[in-house]
């Protein structure tokens, strides 16, 4: 049931709701809302490490580069 705005606060301080606890925020996160929370910090630490394990075989493709005297340049 909620409470009126002029109300007496159901906490027991004697004040009109709207003068005591209407002010205090109200920061209720959910369990769904920690769980969503969780799966989308799972996933961004999961993609950071794909990308950054993935880094060092960029080197490693292809063919290696070869320096060319005769043309002065690296193949």
């Amino acid at each position: 049931m909620a409470v009126g705005r002029n109300a007496p606060c159901p906490c027991g301080s004697g004040k009109k709701y709207k003068r005591c606890c209407a002010l205090k925020p109200q920061n209720k996160t959910t369990l769904g809302g920690w769980a969503m929370l969780s799966a989308v910090a799972l996933m961004l630490a999961a993609g950071a490490a794909i990308m950054l394990s993935s880094l060092d075989d960029t080197e490693s493709t292809g063919p290696s580069r070869v320096w060319s005297a005769e043309h002065g340049h690296w193949h």
